[in-house]
């Protein structure tokens, strides 16, 4: 009997440690910044050098991301998914201890990048293994409880900070987490899927077949395009909120710490419902239209007179999490539009391609926008936004629908006529 006719459920071990990985996943990910100023201070950034300096780390952090994805996408599909989550947690772990003791910002950039590198491979490689485990009526809740767990490993970060009020304490807290998760993967079967395509005489991982088949590499943009909300929101908005709040109503007490604890803790609870919602509407793509219509709606909220207090901007940051809670939906629909043999690698290239985005979205927001043609902080904001949500409403309407989807098939090998 395969794993696939063992018919796994929503709360299955796979589902659960998947879970887990993901949690652990967000938690280092995200603990950067939440402990930006303090570590940043820590290892010889000044007031004045701090926004580039952060910037300069996160930017290493999201091009670690970028080429991790392709990397262990490739071995997902060629190895196996299990492992990419071995290989890709004893990295990040390594380099999360390894961060506890950095002393200036090029070895924090260094270190961060080599994390980068270890957590691209967790989501998609799990999202695969869950979406292949599980089957077609339960794939989409068990992807989205995957996804929602796991945003929240964002909160833990956040009051682990909190409660230590040491950042290299908290560095080393996620490098123990992902020993942990390490033991807890041994328990977790590999994909039916997997095993059966790995006894075909087929092309496995080869990431250039995105390129070589029009209709396969518009798929494959399509499917990055639409996840470009999410990173906005996060990396520009969200953790920057500090610093639109002191442009719009002149507040100096923002902690962008705590609005991206929010933000993630009801990017959680979106994530969980987005699975439920997209088995209501028997779609995905209507699913991920509401949450684009609420997202709209967030930002429209954030960039006018109704954000003008504290209290207002957490709330507004928390909503702008809730509405960009697609994430797993995103990343499910990216996995359902391959064959088994590039699975893994459209899963973990396709979100790691979003995140590896946020530098070009900074670059247009700080260098064009600001720098270069002398904006202010709210109208870059606003025109950077504007631009994002355009471009993912477009490859919105041209993404195909995938939710009645049959996955286990393979893909081939033809050439652009």
């Amino acid at each position: 009997m395969t794993e696939r006719q063992k018919q796994y459920g929503i709360l299955s071990l796979p589902v659960i440690v998947g879970a887990l990985g993901y949690f652990v996943d967000i938690y280092d990910l995200l603990l950067f910044t939440i402990v930006k100023k303090p570590s940043m201070l820590d290892v010889g950034s000044t007031d004045a050098s701090l926004l580039a300096d952060s910037i300069k780390v996160i930017n290493w952090q999201m091009v670690g991301l970028l080429l991790g994805g392709i990397i262990w996408g490739v071995l997902g599909d060629r190895k196996g998914r299990l492992s990419v989550l071995f290989g890709s947690i004893i990295l990040y772990s390594v380099a999360n201890f390894f961060t506890a003791y950095i002393h200036t910002v090029d070895q924090y950039a260094g270190c961060r990048f080599v994390a980068g590198l270890g957590l691209a491979g967790e989501l998609g490689a799990g999202i695969t293994l869950v979406s292949e485990l599980l089957p077609q009526k339960k794939r989409g809740i068990g992807t989205s409880m995957v996804a929602g767990i796991g945003l929240s490993g964002a909160v833990l970060a956040y009051f682990t900070y909190q409660f230590t009020q040491d950042w290299r304490l908290c560095y080393k807290i996620g490098g123990g987490l992902g020993i942990v998760l390490l033991f807890l993967r041994v328990t977790v079967a590999e994909s039916g899927m997997f095993k059966q395509v790995k006894e075909q005489k087929v092309a496995r991982g080869n990431f250039l077949m995105f390129f070589t088949n029009a209709k396969r590499f518009k798929k494959y943009l399509l499917a990055i395009l639409i996840g470009l909300p999410t990173w906005y929101v996060i990396g520009i908005l969200v953790n920057q909120s500090d610093r639109f709040a002191k442009a719009m109503f002149g507040s100096t007490t923002i902690d962008s710490g705590r609005s991206i604890m929010y933000a993630y803790a009801a990017i959680s609870v979106g994530d969980i419902l987005v699975g439920f919602i997209c088995q209501l509407f028997k779609s995905r793509k209507k699913g991920l239209f509401l949450y684009y219509m609420l997202c709209i709606g967030a930002l429209i909220l954030f960039f006018t007179s109704y954000n003008n207090s504290d209290n207002r901007m957490y709330a507004i940051c928390a909503l702008l999490g809730f509405s960009t809670g697609f994430w797993a939906i995103f990343v499910t629909m990216g996995a359902e539009q391959f064959g088994t043999n590039l699975r893994a690698t459209a899963a973990t290239t396709i979100p790691n391609m979003v995140r590896g985005s946020l530098p070009l979205i900074n670059m247009l927001f700080l260098d064009v926008f600001q720098k270069g043609l002398g904006w202010s902080l709210i109208k870059s904001g606003i025109l950077t936004g504007l631009i994002v949500m355009v471009i993912a409403l477009v490859a919105f309407y041209f993404t195909e629908e995938t939710f009645h989807k049959d996955l286990n098939y393979v893909e081939t090998e033809e050439m652009i006529p």
